[in-house]
C-alpha cells in the first residue's frame, strides 16, 4: 500500500510541474493518456468465440489450473527424475504445500480467469449489442470464470464496463461473489437452450444443465465461500441442500443418467453422462504421465512426470499390488472397473475401430486406462524398457538412489501413473468433459447425507455400474472416497477435501509444517495484481 501511495504521489508531481511549465496547455485526440473508456464491441460474436478459444487453452493446460486443482492434492504429484521435472521446486511445492507468492501456477490462473470474466462482461454489455443467445452464453461463461476465481483465490475483481476505464474494479468475496455469481447463473437457467443428453457437438454450448450444475457446485459449497477469508468453514445450509436436490433431480429430467462402460464416457462419441465440454486438447493428460517409450513400438512419446500416491491408489477394490487386463480390458486382479489396468499387447490393426494404424496394431491400444502399474508391455508384447534399459515397472513408491522415500533423484519408474484420455484414441482429441451427469449425481447423495437423509442405495446403485461391490453402510468419509473413485482428474479433488474438510490433512510428502496450516486453503493474490488494485488484499497468512 506503501508503495502504491508514493506511485501515486509521483504521478500526481509529475502532472502538477507539468500544468505549472505550460502556459497554452491543450490536449490532442491522439493522447494515449485520454480514452474514452469501454464503449462496446463490433463484433461481439467474434469476441465470444474468441472467449471460448481462451478457456478451451486455459483447460487444455496440465499445469496453471489444472496443477492447482489436482497437484496440490493426494491424487497427483510430480518428482523430480534426474534432470527432469526440477522446474526450481515447481511441482513439488504445490503437492507439498510449499507455495510462495511468485508460483507461476498461481499468478497465472488468476490473471487467465479475471481476463476471461472482463471478456465476458464486455460481451454482455448492451453497448455491444451482442444476440440474446450470445449473452445468455458469455453470462454462464463469466459466471464459470468468477467461479474459478472464487474457489481458487476467495477474491473476485470485477470490472463494471459501464464505469470509466479509471475506475479501480471493485472485488467480489463472500456472500456478495456468490450471489453476483448465482444471479447470472438464474439467467442463464431461464434462458439457455435445454440441450438434452446426449447431444453431441450441441454441448460445447451451455445449455440450462450446465447452469444447473454450476449452480448446484455453488450451492454445495456455498458455506465454504462465504467464509474463505475467516476460518475457511461454515455449516452448509439446509435450504441450499434441497436446492442442490432440486436442481440435479432437474438434469435427470432432461434425460441425464449413469453409463455403463466408464472409460468410454472420454471418448468422443455422444453419451448419457457429458453435460457440457470443451474443444480443449487431451494430449498434454495424455503424455504428462507416460514414459518417453509408452506407446508405438519405436517409442510413441511420453514427458514421464504425473503420478499419484499409493494411498489413492489403494481406494479402489483389488489387489494393490497388481492391475492387470486382458487385451480386450478384461480386468483379472479382482479390481473395480474405474481402477482400469495394464493389457499384455496391443490390438491387432483391422481398419474398423477407426484408430490409426502402427505396425499392424491399433497405434497406443498397448496402453492400459486407470491406474498403469508394475510392467508395462509394447504393441507386439515385449516388455518395455526405460532410456536405461531396464524393464519399465511403475511401482508405488517414491524413492531416490538409496532405496529411501523422496520426491527428488527417482528414476522412470516410481509412481502409479493414471490415464483417462487414451493415445488409442487420438493424439490430437479436442473433447474433454468439463461437466459430467455422475458428479451431480454424487452432489445430490451428498446433499441428501448433510439434510439427514440416507444416500446409501444411491451410491450403490453407482457402484453397481463401476462393477464395485456395494456398501454397507455410508459415512461422510465413503461419500469423499466415492468421489475420489469416480472423479479422479476431473478438476473437483481440492475442492472437494476443502468442503470434506480433508485438505490440511496429512499425506504423503507433505511437509509438516503445512499441516493444518488454513492459510492454504487459498492461495495468494498475486503480488502484481495487488499493485495494480489497491481493492484487493492479500488473503490470510500471506501478508
Amino acid at each position: 500500500m506503501k508503495n502504491n501511495k508514493l506511485k501515486i504521489f509521483g504521478l500526481s508531481l509529475v502532472a502538477t510541474l507539468g500544468l505549472v511549465s505550460c502556459t497554452d496547455l491543450e490536449i490532442e485526440e491522439t493522447d494515449s493518456f485520454i480514452t474514452e473508456g469501454f464503449v462496446g464491441l463490433e463484433n461481439p460474436s467474434s469476441a465470444l468465440e474468441g472467449l471460448y478459444g481462451d478457456i478451451r487453452g486455459n483447460l487444455s493446460d496440465q499445469a496453471n489450473t489444472y496443477a492447482l486443482f489436482e497437484v496440490t492434492t493426494d491424487a497427483q504429484l510430480i518428482p523430480t527424475r534426474g534432470a527432469d521435472w526440477g522446474d526450481n521446486g515447481r511441482w513439488r511445492k504445490l503437492h507439498q504445500h510449499e507455495w510462495g507468492l511468485e508460483e507461476s501456477d498461481i499468478i497465472g490462473p488468476f490473471e487467465q480467469w479475471t481476463k476471461n470474466q472482463l471478456s465476458a462482461s464486455q460481451i454482455i454489455d448492451e453497448r455491444s449489442a451482442a444476440s440474446a443467445s450470445d449473452v445468455l452464453e458469455a453470462r454462464f461463461l463469466r459466471a464459470y470464470s468468477m467461479w474459478i476465481t472464487l474457489d481458487l483465490y476467495g477474491q473476485v475483481p470485477f470490472r463494471d464496463t459501464q464505469l470509466p476505464s479509471t475506475e479501480i474494479p471493485e472485488v467480489l468475496t463472500g456472500a456478495d461473489a456468490v450471489n453476483f455469481i448465482l444471479a447470472d447463473l438464474d439467467l442463464c437457467i431461464a434462458g439457455l437452450s435445454n440441450t438434452p443428453a446426449g447431444a453431441g457437438d450441441d454441448l460445447l454450448k451451455p445449455s440450462t444443465s450446465a447452469a444447473k450444475f454450476l449452480k448446484a457446485r455453488i450451492l454445495l459449497n456455498r458455506h465454504i465461500y462465504e467464509n474463505q477469508l475467516t476460518d475457511g468453514g461454515g455449516t452448509p445450509n439446509p435450504a441450499d441442500m434441497t436446492s442442490v436436490i432440486s436442481l440435479v433431480d432437474d438434469i435427470t429430467a432432461n434425460g441425464y443418467t449413469l453409463q455403463e462402460g466408464y472409460f468410454d464416457i472420454f471418448l468422443k462419441d455422444a453419451d448419457s453422462e457429458t453435460i457440457w465440454f470443451t474443444e480443449s486438447n487431451v494430449e498434454n493428460v495424455i503424455y504428462a504421465p507416460l514414459h518417453v517409450n509408452s506407446f508405438g513400438l519405436a517409442g510413441g512419446g511420453g514427458w514421464n512426470g504425473f503420478s499419484t500416491l499409493a494411498e489413492y491408489y489403494d481406494l479402489f477394490e483389488g489387489d494393490p499390488e497388481i492391475n492387470r487386463v486382458e487385451t480386450d480390458l478384461t480386468r483379472l486382479d479382482g479390481q473395480e472397473e474405474r481402477r482400469g489396468g495394464t493389457p499384455p499387447e496391443g490390438l491387432p490393426f483391422t481398419g474398423t475401430s477407426g484408430a490409426d494404424p502402427a505396425d499392424g496394431y491399433e497405434f497406443g491400444s498397448n496402453v492400459g486406462y486407470g491406474f498403469l502399474i508394475n510392467q508395462q508391455y509394447d504393441l507386439d508384447g515385449t516388455k518395455i524398457q526405460d532410456r536405461q534399459g531396464a524393464d519399465l515397472q511403475f511401482k508405488r513408491d517414491f524413492t531416490d538412489g538409496s532405496g529411501a522415500k523422496n520426491l527428488i533423484n527417482n528414476n522412470e519408474q516410481t509412481g502409479v501413473r493414471i490415464i483417462k484420455y487414451n493415445p488409442r484414441n487420438g493424439l490430437g482429441t479436442q473433447h474433454k468433459i468439463q461437466f459430467r451427469y455422475a458428479d451431480a449425481y454424487l452432489m445430490k447423495a451428498e446433499a441428501m447425507f448433510r439434510s439427514g437423509g440416507d444416500p446409501l442405495t444411491m451410491i450403490n446403485e453407482l457402484r453397481t455400474i463401476r462393477d464395485a461391490q456395494p456398501l454397507t453402510s455410508i459415512s461422510e468419509s465413503d461419500i469423499l472416497d466415492e468421489r475420489g473413485r469416480e472423479l479422479y482428474l476431473e478438476l473437483v479433488r481440492r475442492t472437494d477435501l476443502i468442503r470434506f474438510g480433508q485438505y490440511l490433512r496429512d499425506w504423503e510428502f507433505k511437509v509438516p509444517s503445512a499441516i493444518e496450516e488454513k492459510k492454504r486453503l487459498l492461495f495468494p493474490i498475486p503480488l502484481p495484481q495487488i499493485l495494480a488494485n489497491p481493492n484487493l488484499v492479500q488473503n490470510p497468512g500471506y501478508e
